[in-house]
């Protein structure tokens, strides 16, 4: 599979501070990469490179075949999105005439405003002003109009960091739907369920590195304890091993009907980054 973006060695420092530190990975098209990492991980600075905002100290990265510092020409620019948390909107203006503007100026139909808003669940609230929005509602508009013009490769910078669980679901579909149709989607997110959820593979940033990068369910697998609990008619818990151990104990409890629930252990991608990193994800 083709890969739309490509980098390698890459590393930043601020006033001799180091954002990111020797940085290597791939994405692939068509696919939802996930970039995790806590706040300061170096998440922001790596897209604001592979977007043309920052140059690198060292190492090379390049987006759709070219390097990235091609990407402040035009023709460019109409190729990828970008959501950020500095994505300004005029306020004075409302959802509608926000988007209306951001058509004008890549050249897309009005009649696509409806359906980027039926996308972030705000067709109904079009007419508002977005200065009478809440954060959430804002990040929402703000998606809307990085959808717009149907780019080949999105950069989501924690896309639902203020979104309530039902608009999160409405969003998640929406992403996946862009995913089948061939949208490339590079997303950053401390949100471990929310990677695990849309992502087809996984790099843990730590302190400017990469730690880990594989799908979530070869990670998941690979730090498995490979056990299983099952909660007892009784209440009682018990933890079985797997292999002809565990599943001879198993069929004793399922046989003598004892079998409540049955549980694997298997760990969530936010205890393998705490177990490989030692750090939170908050």
């Amino acid at each position: 599979m083709e890969n739309i973006i490509e980098v390698k060695g890459l590393a930043k420092i601020f006033a001799n501070q180091k954002a990111i530190e020797s940085v290597d990975f791939q994405v692939k098209k068509g696919e939802i990469f996930g970039f995790l990492g806590p706040s300061g991980s170096g998440k922001t600075t790596t897209i604001k490179i592979l977007t043309g905002q920052l140059n690198p100290t060292s190492g090379t990265a390049s987006v759709f075949g070219e390097p990235v510092s091609m990407l402040k020409k035009s023709e460019y620019r109409k190729r990828f999105g970008v959501l950020t948390d500095n994505s300004s909107l005029y306020g004075r203006l409302s959802v509608y005439d926000n988007l209306k503007l951001y058509c004008d100026l890549y050249d897309v139909p009005h009649q696509k405003i409806a359906e980027v808003l039926d996308m972030v669940n705000l067709l109904e609230e079009k007419s508002k002003k977005v200065s009478s929005l809440s954060k959430g509602m804002t990040q929402r508009v703000v998606l809307a109009r990085t959808l717009l013009h149907e780019p080949e490769l999105l950069f989501l910078d924690e896309p639902t960091s203020a979104l309530d669980p039902a608009n999160t679901l409405h969003i998640y579909e929406g992403l996946r739907a862009l995913k089948e149709k061939g949208t490339t989607i590079f997303l950053t997110t401390h949100d471990m369920y929310e990677a695990d959820t849309l992502c087809d593979r996984v790099a843990f940033l730590n302190k400017g590195n990469i730690q880990l990068l594989d799908t979530p369910a070869n990670l998941k697998k690979a730090h498995s304890d490979s056990t299983i609990t099952v909660e007892l008619t009784n209440a009682e818990k018990v933890i079985l091993p797997a292999g002809a151990e565990g599943a001879e104990q198993l069929y004793h409890y399922m046989k003598t009907n004892q079998v409540s629930t049955i549980h694997s252990n298997e760990p969530t991608l936010g205890d393998i980054f705490v177990q490989v990193t030692g750090r939170k994800l908050a």
